[in-house]
């Protein structure tokens, strides 16, 4: 049997030759003094050979284990050879699939459940801060220190919630890969609880009385912004919806605008909830008041060709940037007073004021049906999703005369000055 020793002393010869070790295992010593593990074997009656690498990258001890573990296929009734050749072609399939492609392949089986905005939104996020760190990382070799270290770099910047739904996402599409046979582990299961805490909830800015209001409306007319990002946050005055489901608005949403009872149909899809609440709330059904008529009619002609209402000025066929509103309210000296979401609290809170004193009984319960609040009875709120239109139209069109007074037209805001870039 062969020893280190006896290997190390084994020098070149004019010839190759063997030195045998057992069982069939040998060295094979080349001409230029190489030292390579074989075995010979017989499988299906022939006379076969496998290599096992090169010594003294493979030791004596594990080209033993190699040979014992060719033995036991031969036992099992396989052929070792075969099996190192397809064990190897395994190994370079993983090593080719990087952690990029297991992603995209989750997201093109997914975003058919999703809506448009949310199927945009996860894979830009991935795009925007997992694909440049891991993206091209073979998937067997992240572990969970390589995925925490993405995610802190997320962190840093302040994107607390951010960096916890991309964990998700990480660890959705690792789920996806066990499914497929592709990985046996998700190592991005048990980072959660290491990533930092979201910081306690603040009531979103907003300010609430109605001149206040007119003066931001005034503001961002002057503001040199883009038109379609002006008109983006006048119908979201007028309307309250949320501004995700604005940003995903499209043309073929909207009903009846030239009729008597227009209408913005927003599918249940594209609302905010689990899926159990949205196959029982249904689509959100959103009245318009004529001013957001005539903002849907100033629109038309910029985004009126494509699908989207309110598409990227970079990317028609994407959605306005989830920051665009936000960003132009800072620009015009709402930083911390007033954002997109704050439009609701507006509607709510002023609206519901002006019932008190001018409304009729039930106009509370009306306008959380218009701000698509969850209701506390199911079977209620499924028939309520379609119930009290003429009350619910004739509230929107009373905040829109309120809100829109002394308010430019949304026609003329799309000649007004913009800003240079």
């Amino acid at each position: 049997m062969l020893s280190d020793t006896k290997i190390r002393a084994a020098k070149a010869r004019a010839k190759p030759y063997k030195i045998s070790d057992s069982q069939q295992l040998y060295l094979y010593v080349t001409a230029a003094g190489g030292k390579l593990w074989r075995m010979n074997y017989q499988f299906d009656e022939k006379q076969r050979t496998m290599s096992f690498g090169s010594y003294p990258m493979v030791s004596l001890a594990e080209a033993r284990q190699l040979r014992d573990k060719a033995k036991r296929e031969l036992f099992d009734g396989n052929d070792p050879g075969i099996v190192k050749k397809v064990e190897a072609a395994e190994r370079r399939k993983k090593n080719q699939l990087t952690f990029e492609i297991l992603a995209r392949a989750w997201h093109e089986t997914n975003k058919s459940r999703w809506a448009e905005v949310h199927t945009y939104d996860v894979i830009h996020s991935l795009e925007r801060d997992v694909f440049p760190a891991m993206g091209k990382l073979p998937i067997d070799c992240i572990d969970a220190p390589t995925i925490l270290k993405v995610l802190r770099k997320v962190e840093e910047r302040g994107s607390i919630e951010t960096a916890k739904r991309l964990r998700q996402r990480v660890s959705a599409a690792f789920v996806y890969g066990i499914a497929e046979g592709l990985t046996d582990r998700d190592p991005a299961a048990l980072i959660g609880k290491a990533l930092k805490p979201m910081p306690p909830k603040r009531k979103q800015p907003a300010l609430l009385e109605l001149s206040a209001l007119q003066k931001i409306l005034t503001d961002v007319d002057a503001s040199g912004a883009e038109p379609i990002t002006r008109l983006a946050l006048r119908l979201l005055s007028l309307t309250a919806v949320r501004p995700g489901e604005l940003r995903g608005a499209e043309w073929s949403e909207f009903e009846e605008l030239e009729g008597p009872d227009p209408l913005w149909r927003i599918p249940a899809s594209r609302m905010k909830g689990s899926i159990q609440r949205k196959i029982e709330s249904g689509d959100h059904l959103v009245p318009l008041s004529s001013h957001a008529v005539d903002v849907l009619k100033a629109l038309r002609p910029i985004s009126g060709l494509g699908p989207l209402a309110f598409p990227s000025m970079r990317h028609s066929h994407r959605p306005m940037s989830e920051n665009a509103i936000g960003y132009l309210l800072n620009r015009v000296g709402y930083h911390g007073r007033h954002v997109p979401h704050g439009w609701r609290a507006a509607f709510s809170t002023f609206m519901n004021e002006w019932t008190n004193v001018n409304g009729r009984d039930g106009d509370r319960e009306v306008i959380d049906l218009m701000l698509a609040h969850i209701q506390s009875n199911k079977v209620e709120g499924a028939y309520n999703r379609a119930a009290y239109m003429p009350r619910r139209r004739a509230l929107a069109q009373i905040w829109g005369d309120l809100l829109m007074a002394g308010v430019a037209k949304p026609s003329t805001l799309i000649d007004l000055p913009r800003r240079l870039r």
